[in-house]
C-alpha cells in the first residue's frame, strides 16, 4: 500500500503542474487585463472594455507615456517574460505562498480565510443534510423496493434533482422571502445588522433564520445522487447469499439490515465521504451566494476572473487542485479502511 501512495504522490506533482501551466497558458491570451484595465483608468474611461477589445499592442492609449506604462506592466509583473513568470508563481506556491490579489491589495490566503465561513455554511449544512437525510431514505426506498413509497419518493428526489438550485432560491425568495406572498425569512446576508447586540441564544437563532433558504436551494439537488447510489447498493447486497443465510438463521431483520448489509453497502458512501467532506469546507456556489447577498469563495473565484485578478485565479486554483488531488488518495485509502479484502496491486 505505501508502494501505491508513493506512486500517487509522485503522479500529484505533474498534474498539478499540467492544470496550472493550462490555466497561466490561456491567462496569456485573455484580454482586459490588469494592465488594460489601469490604462483605460488613466485614459478616463470607466472599465478596460474598449482597451481589452483592441489590447494588442496597446494601441490607442494617447495620453499614457511609455514610461507610465512601463511602469504599469512592472507593477503588475508583466515586464517579465511569461516563463519567467510562470517559473516564479512555481517557486511562490512551493512555499505556499499564494502571491498579492490585485483588486483587494492584499495576500490570497487572507482572501480565502476572509470567505471561507461563508462557503463552510452553505456546504457543511448541505453535506450533513444530504448524508442524514439521504441514508436513511435510500434504505427505505431498498427495503420497499417496488412500492408506492419507493415510486412516489424517487419522483420527489429526481424532481428536485433536476430543478437548478438558483432557480429553486429565486421560487424560495419570492415565496417566503418577502418577494410576493411570505416574509418569514430575510432577503440576504448570514447575520442580521444587530448581530454583536444579540445574546449567544439569539445569535443562533438568527443565524438559523438567515441560512434557511440557502442551504434549502443547495441541498434539494443533492438528495437524489446520494439516496439512489443508497437504494442500489443495499438492493444488490440484499439479494447476496450471506443475506439469505441469515435470514434462514432466524435473524431479526433490522439486525440482518443494520449489521450485516449496511456494512458491505456503506462502502462506496464511506469512500466518497471525504471528498464531500472537505468539498464541504472549499465549495462555493456562485449563483446560490450572489441570490441571497453571500460574499464566500463562489463570489470571490466570480470577480477574480472577471476582473483579470490572476494572482487570486491561480492561488485558488493551486489551493483546491492541490486538495483534491489529496483528498481522491485518502479516498481510495478508504476501500482498504472498509474493505481490507482490497489490494492496491
Amino acid at each position: 500500500m505505501w508502494s501505491y501512495v508513493l506512486r500517487r504522490l509522485l503522479l500529484m506533482v505533474p498534474t498539478l503542474l499540467g492544470v496550472l501551466a493550462l490555466t497561466f497558458a490561456v491567462i496569456q491570451f485573455v484580454p482586459g487585463g490588469p494592465v488594460e484595465q489601469m490604462v483605460a483608468q488613466l485614459e478616463g474611461r470607466q472599465g478596460g472594455g474598449e482597451t481589452a477589445a483592441r489590447a494588442t499592442g496597446y494601441r490607442g492609449r494617447q495620453g499614457v507615456e511609455p514610461a507610465q506604462l512601463e511602469e504599469i506592466r512592472k507593477l503588475y509583473g508583466f515586464d517579465k517574460p511569461p516563463l519567467e513568470r510562470f517559473w516564479q508563481m512555481l517557486k511562490s506556491f512551493a512555499r505556499f505562498d499564494l502571491g498579492q490579489s490585485f483588486h483587494h491589495h492584499q495576500d490570497v490566503w487572507s482572501l480565502v480565510r476572509q470567505k471561507l465561513p461563508v462557503s463552510i455554511s452553505l456546504g457543511l449544512w448541505t453535506f450533513v443534510l444530504s448524508y442524514l437525510i439521504s441514508v436513511p431514505l435510500g434504505i427505505a426506498k431498498a427495503v420497499r423496493a417496488g412500492s408506492r413509497f419507493d415510486a412516489v419518493s424517487s419522483l420527489l428526489v429526481l424532481a428536485g434533482y433536476a430543478i437548478p438550485g438558483f432557480v429553486l432560491g429565486v421560487a424560495l425568495l419570492v415565496l417566503f422571502g418577502g418577494g410576493s406572498l411570505l416574509a418569514w425569512f430575510p432577503l440576504r446576508g448570514l447575520t442580521s445588522a444587530n448581530w454583536d447586540e444579540l445574546s449567544v441564544g439569539a445569535k443562533v437563532v438568527d443565524y438559523l433564520w438567515h441560512i434557511t433558504l440557502p442551504v434549502t436551494a443547495s441541498v434539494l439537488g443533492s438528495f437524489a445522487v446520494i439516496t439512489m447510489l443508497t437504494k442500489n447498493t443495499f438492493l444488490e447486497e440484499i439479494g447476496k447469499q450471506y443475506v439469505i443465510t441469515a435470514r434462514a438463521k432466524g435473524l431479526d431483520e433490522r439486525r440482518v439490515l443494520w449489521r450485516h448489509v449496511l456494512r458491505n453497502a456503506s462502502i462506496p458512501l464511506i469512500t466518497g465521504f471525504p471528498a464531500a467532506f472537505i468539498g464541504a469546507f472549499f465549495t462555493g456556489s456562485l449563483l446560490i451566494e450572489t441570490l441571497f447577498s453571500l460574499d464566500g469563495l463562489g463570489l470571490l473565484g466570480y470577480e477574480a476572473v472577471m476582473r483579470r485578478d490572476y494572482p487570486v485565479v491561480l492561488g485558488t486554483l493551486y489551493l483546491f487542485t492541490l486538495i483534491g488531488l489529496v483528498t481522491r488518495l485518502i479516498g481510495d485509502l478508504c476501500y482498504v479502511w472498509v474493505d481490507p479484502r482490497v489490494r492496491f496491486d
